[in-house]
């Protein structure tokens, strides 16, 4: 037989080993979360899909399935003429759809039928899924973490940046969660993940640390946006040894315009965002605000921002959440640039080894 059922958590441990993973499921169900590297070959497309659907709830499932034959059919000769024909036949792809039923089994039955070799994932992606979930938590555990701490603004993810560029093994969660993890965090035109999609890239991103060389990454609280840190992780993060960045009032003010230009170039969104500190500084405090973003004093709001908003409420969460923080150890770029950031990650880790 060309075409083999493995376990989802066999699967995990071999994806390397395969030509490609293919997810036979639609594009929708595809873009909310997939395997690592899958590639998306519909069996039935997202409107296909409603369409059998439909009918098979609205006339019966042997109509239903007689349609949906056809369908796959098509799609499955489109893939193969689209997608195959220059491919050897040692190329042995990984299928899912999701349940491990007829949509993966279909084009593995023709896949094999050729002369490829192919594996079904048994369960599909509802089983990937539940493997990850149950991993993750042994994955979170057998790292060891250094965690970034420092007040909004004095540059923890340049600082990550920095120390994934000297070679460091880093966590990013923002950049996984598209978020910059606060009340005004949300990036313009860059829609967060699904939950299942985080947690997929976080346990992707897991795997593949080296359980002997540290991890650094930032002191998030348990949500960054509307995603939520995986438990095991943000206990593991909470329980780990800190070091905290420090950078200049002035300094953290010029960075936050920087980052958040998005806000200075268009004041109506940042006035839109701000309503969302309504329910915590009152309506008079962000009404006066708002009216200082309209008459161009951007900086001193920002700076007004840090020193009522954010900074108190860092100071009593970080206090309280992160058990090492106390003696964590200070360290302080000379600015914000790249270069001075460069220059702490590089010490960072010179005196880590």
């Amino acid at each position: 037989m060309n075409v083999k059922h493995v376990s989802a958590t066999d699967a995990i441990a071999q994806l390397n080993a395969y030509s490609a993973v293919i997810d036979a499921r639609s594009e929708d169900e595809y873009l909310e979360d997939h395997l690592p590297g899958a590639v998306n070959w519909p069996s039935l497309n997202n409107e296909e899909r409603r369409l059998i659907g439909t009918i098979y709830t609205q006339v019966n499932p042997f109509e239903a399935k007689k349609r949906g034959a056809a369908l796959v059919a098509a799609n499955i000769a489109r893939h193969i003429e689209r997608e195959l024909l220059d491919k050897p036949k040692t190329w042995q792809p990984l299928i899912y759809c999701w349940r491990g039923g007829k949509r993966s089994n279909a084009l593995a039955l023709v896949l094999g039928e050729i002369g490829l070799r192919v594996a079904v994932i048994e369960g599909g992606y509802k089983a990937f899924r539940g493997a990850v979930l149950a991993s993750l938590p042994g994955l979170a555990a057998n790292l060891s973490y250094r965690v970034i701490c420092g007040p909004t603004g004095s540059g923890k993810t340049r600082l990550l940046q920095a120390l994934a560029q000297a070679g460091a093994q880093v966590l990013d969660l923002e950049a996984l969660a598209s978020h910059r993890s606060s009340v005004l965090g949300q990036i313009p035109g860059q829609p967060q993940p699904s939950q299942k999609r985080f947690d997929n890239l976080v346990w992707d991103a897991l795997r593949r640390f080296e359980a002997a060389r540290p991890v650094f990454v930032e002191s998030e609280s348990k949500k960054v946006g509307n995603l939520a840190i995986p438990d095991s992780l943000m206990l593991a993060m909470r329980a780990s040894p800190c070091l905290d960045l420090q950078l200049s009032d002035d300094e953290r003010v010029a960075l936050l315009l920087e980052d958040y230009d998005f806000f200075v170039q268009d004041t109506a969104l940042f006035c839109d965002r701000l309503d969302a500190l309504v329910e915590l500084r009152g309506k008079a405090l962000v009404q006066a605000w708002k009216g200082k973003v309209h008459t161009g004093q951007i900086e001193a709001v920002v700076r007004e921002l840090l020193t009522t908003h954010y900074d108190p409420g860092y100071a009593r969460s970080i206090q309280r959440n992160f058990s090492q923080y106390g003696t964590s150890k200070k360290i302080a770029a000379s600015d914000r640039s790249a270069g001075a950031m460069g220059q702490l990650a590089r010490k960072i880790l010179a005196e880590s080894t």
